[in-house]
């Protein structure tokens, strides 16, 4: 069987995450409505989705070196899909558990994140391989705008499930999208079992005498100084990037919209995400790194905008989030390739994720405690930890060119 071109599979790879993000992105569009109907408080919707991006994001520390070491990134990719393919639809069951319903709804939603820490470095060290042969910057972000697709969809799945029955039917009907996920995945890799084959750049793995402890590479020891200071800047945005729980919870608490209209507001903003993917990675791969300096602008405005009275604004809000988070889940990544050589992509993915989900879990619970108190202050906290984040990405831009320039 001859191989596929590399466009056809960084369009494989987007088709399973279009059907994928038809799940969990379906789920978190009601995050907020959903938590709120089991009892939580704006707090404890922080909370939990902070904590769920957290863990996303963190616990990739764990499973980035992981994939390095035993070069499992198929299994591990696999392992991630199928808990997210799981867990979303058993939040059906949360009412029915009465007041467990609250933990039991917030285990799943932390443990679906966990699926994303399982699978990521590993999908993105696959992608990055491919992605090689057609420009990082597009090929990320073609991968991101058919995953925005699925992003798109599966919140009007579940504002029209909603709209006609109650938020639990519509997380049960979200095991059909999960179901042709793992499927086409399962395809992909029985056609792709080495994507290595499409990267020029890549090495030969480290010899086992020749690597470093298990924690040493956790935490990313041997990493350049770029990468670190590369890694806390944009993990600055992601952190102070309030999530759309606290959003919909906004939305619905101070009756602005009706709960089945929320998930088609994360819809339109998953809409602006794909736009954002492709249009900031496609001026990625023709202009460099600096293009990514929009976003601290942006994530300093949503708060302001997204968390106000006026719904007209609140939708601006929206769409600068949605584009916020577009740059961040895509051309962020394409950095991450250029800064480190492929034997250690997984691991630093992982180390790169961790920096981020540390951030958003101080990000998600400040944002809750925050909203609850002072919006101003929320609004003031972010535009300065923004400030910060846009120093930082220019100075590090700054001394890669020079390097670059140097070598």
């Amino acid at each position: 069987m001859s191989r596929p071109s590399a466009w056809r599979v960084v369009w494989w790879f987007g088709f399973v995450s279009l059907f994928a993000d038809m799940v969990y992105e379906g789920a978190r569009s009601v995050y907020g409505p959903l938590l709120a109907a089991l009892g939580a408080s704006a707090l404890v919707v922080g909370l939990v989705t902070g904590a769920g991006e957290a863990v996303a994001l963190v616990l990739r520390l764990a499973f980035g070196p992981i994939a390095d070491r035993t070069g499992r990134y198929w299994s591990l990719t696999i392992l991630g899909y199928g808990l997210t393919a799981v867990c979303v639809p058993l939040l059906a069951l949360a009412p029915r558990l009465g007041a467990a319903g609250l933990a039991f709804g917030a285990t799943m939603i932390l443990l679906e994140r966990l699926g994303k820490a399982v699978r990521s470095p590993s999908k993105s060290a696959l992608l990055a391989h491919v992605a090689a042969a057609v420009g990082r910057g597009r090929g990320f972000g073609v991968h991101k705008a058919l995953d925005q697709v699925g992003a798109f969809a599966g919140p009007l799945l579940v504002a029209g499930v909603v709209a006609v029955s109650s938020i639990w039917t519509g997380m049960a009907v979200l095991a059909v999208p999960g179901a042709i996920a793992m499927v086409l995945l399962l395809v992909l890799r029985a056609r792709v079992p080495d994507p290595s084959a499409y990267d020029e750049t890549a090495t030969a793995p480290t010899a086992p005498a020749e690597r470093r402890g298990w924690w040493a590479e956790a935490v990313g020891a041997g990493l350049s100084g770029d990468f670190f200071r590369y890694a806390v800047a944009a993990s600055l945005t992601t952190g102070a990037l309030v999530t759309f729980g606290i959003i919909g919870y906004h939305l619905t608490v101070e009756g602005l919209l009706p709960v089945a209209a929320v998930p088609v507001v994360y819809a339109a903003a998953m809409a602006v995400e794909a736009v954002a993917a492709l249009a900031v990675g496609s001026v990625y791969d023709r202009t460099g790194p600096r293009v990514l300096l929009v976003v601290p602008v942006l994530v300093a405005l949503v708060p302001a905008l997204a968390l106000g009275s006026a719904l007209v604004a609140v939708l601006v809000g929206v769409a600068a989030w949605g584009f916020a988070q577009g740059v961040q889940d895509s051309t962020i990544k394409a950095v991450v390739a250029e800064l480190v050589e492929a034997p250690r992509r997984a691991t630093a993915y992982g180390v790169f994720a961790g920096i981020q989900g540390l951030l958003a879990i101080v990000g998600g619970v400040g944002a809750g405690w925050l909203y609850e108190r002072s919006l101003v202050a929320l609004v003031v906290v972010v535009a300065i930890t923004q400030v910060v984040a846009l120093a930082l990405l220019a100075d590090t831009f700054r001394r890669s060119a020079r390097l670059r320039r140097a070598g």
